[in-house]
């Protein structure tokens, strides 16, 4: 992972074992261990940190998003040392746009974290970009990473940040991920709340009017859909939960609490996150379809926040992501498939959710360790 400006810290290199030697092509297959294999979890980790290998060559505009999983998953593994943090902070803050003048934070343009160099270009002779494609979820994935390598975000420009960022947000409360106009959905109003949680500042958004959206957005089963109207979706009901949870319009555990009202229907939503485990241990995305690692992570959570978890078979739940595990590092999508940076980041949430030894705590609404998220 290129964490300077154009190459990555030196680093000493990792020592890996291919535990073959026989020439024969190496097995994706998962790891004969029935335990969490965290020595080759780190040493996979550390690969991903100091070089990415060529199948990501197509991801190169998310390289944010990427050292996001390398890094915040090497916190949660308890090998933060593996990194440079002031290298690593350094390169991040290189990715942020600024305005020419504060006259600028009003013109559409979104002033916050570009994806990757391919996403920058040229400056004019003021040194302003020449066009800007900042966008939320690289901006989330950046101040992720400062907080994970313990810099001070006081230092980060967010007044053109989070006064920019409101130009995003559409009238019916959602918000658009980049200036130049996408899809508006969940993900993005979890990226902008997450934003402002983290800045400690909420004038970036208008928190009643995203309420109001996820609302909508609730399906008939209790799951929510990334729009409304649409299919309930792990990955979308995690989005709103966690949202809610942010902005502070839900209370933390709510089950174990007095309180009968919600602004959510919460039984139908509980029982539709319980739905999701299927027979084999793990969770699934939405119905008929097979687990997959990463809703370990984003129905896990949600029960987590909803303080369900004890009615999640976490046995069975363990021994399907060790189906997952490879025997190199790393979690797949499904048994037996090679490992990739996204799954094993959410494979390595779902054992800290689980309370894997030796693993560091993890803020369920934010996606990072409690020590990054709060210093606790």
């Amino acid at each position: 992972m290129s964490t300077s400006t154009e190459e990555p810290p030196s680093q000493p290199p990792v020592e890996w074992d291919q535990s073959s030697s026989d020439g024969e092509e190496p097995s994706p297959s998962r790891s004969p261990s029935q335990s969490f294999d965290r020595d080759r979890h780190v040493a996979y980790l550390e690969m991903m940190y100091q070089m990415l290998p060529s199948d990501y060559q197509s991801q190169e505009i998310n390289r944010l998003t990427l050292a996001y999983f390398a890094i915040s998953g090497l916190d949660i593994l308890g090998a933060l040392d593996r990194v440079d943090k002031d290298a690593v902070a350094s390169w991040v803050l290189s990715f942020q746009a600024h305005p020419g003048d504060k006259d600028q934070l009003n013109n559409g343009l979104f002033y916050g974290f570009q994806g990757s160099r391919s996403s920058q270009f040229l400056s004019d002779s003021d040194g302003v970009l020449i066009n800007n494609l900042s966008h939320l979820a690289s901006t989330y994935c950046a101040l992720a990473i400062l907080k994970i390598v313990g810099y001070n975000l006081s230092n980060v420009d967010s007044k053109s940040l989070l006064t920019s960022m409101r130009n995003l947000q559409q009238p019916d409360g959602s918000l658009l991920p980049i200036h130049i106009g996408a899809e508006t959905d969940l993900r993005f109003i979890y990226c902008a709340a997450a934003i402002c949680f983290m800045l400690e500042d909420w004038s970036g958004m208008d928190k009643e009017k995203a309420k109001e959206y996820i609302i909508k957005c609730q399906s008939y089963d209790g799951g929510f859909g990334m729009v409304p109207g649409s299919e309930s979706h792990g990955g979308g009901t995690y989005c709103a939960v966690a949202s809610l949870r942010l902005m502070g319009f839900m209370e933390d555990d709510l089950l174990s609490t007095s309180r009968a009202s919600s602004i959510i229907n919460l039984p139908l939503l509980l029982e539709w996150c319980l739905q999701r485990q299927a027979a084999d241990g793990g969770f699934q995305g939405r119905p008929n379809k097979p687990s997959d690692t990463c809703y370990a992570f984003w129905v896990g959570a949600v029960s987590r926040i909803l303080g369900g978890y004890k009615l999640i078979d976490g046995k069975a739940l363990r021994e399907f992501l060790i189906t997952c595990q490879s025997k190199y590092g790393g979690f797949g999508k499904f048994p037996g498939e090679w490992p990739d940076l996204y799954h094993s980041y959410y494979g390595y949430t779902a054992f800290s959710i689980l309370e894997e030894p030796g693993l560091n705590s993890l803020s369920f609404e934010l996606g990072i360790t409690d020590v990054a998220a709060f210093g606790i």
